[in-house]
């Protein structure tokens, strides 16, 4: 059995990665070590008022998936795209292999899941 497909559902907080073939599933979720939640902006401030995530609580949902032929990488903010941008300039290989990026709020594993298996089999079909 090979579990080629992968999704990732990340927020500043957590990463749910999850693994797929058309009859089977592997989840694992991944924390951030980070306690700074929040950071508040003060009126008149130079800079976003954003905390960058850990780097290497990004690293460690990149390695999750490196074995993965595809990845679909989906949550509610910029955590994603963060996500993206750390692939790309640490590890250009699985970049090449995301092959989807949505919004998605804060759905169940359960529905996760059913999400990346419409994808993928929307994206199946194309090929």
């Amino acid at each position: 059995m090979s579990l080629n497909h992968a999704v990732i559902w990340i927020d500043h907080k957590e990463a749910h990665v999850m693994f797929l073939s058309a009859d089977a599933s592997e989840a694992e979720v991944i924390r951030t070590k980070s306690s700074h939640a929040h950071l508040h902006h003060k009126g008149g401030a130079v800079g976003s008022g954003r905390l960058e995530l850990d780097s290497k609580y990004l690293h460690s949902v990149i390695q999750a998936v490196t074995l993965s032929k595809e990845i679909l990488v989906i949550g509610p903010g910029s955590a994603k795209l963060e996500l993206i941008k750390h692939a790309h300039h640490h590890d250009p290989k699985v970049a090449e292999k995301i092959v989807g990026v949505e919004t998605v709020d804060h759905p169940s594993d359960k529905e996760i899941l059913a999400y990346a298996r419409k994808f993928f089999y929307k994206l199946d079909q194309m090929l």
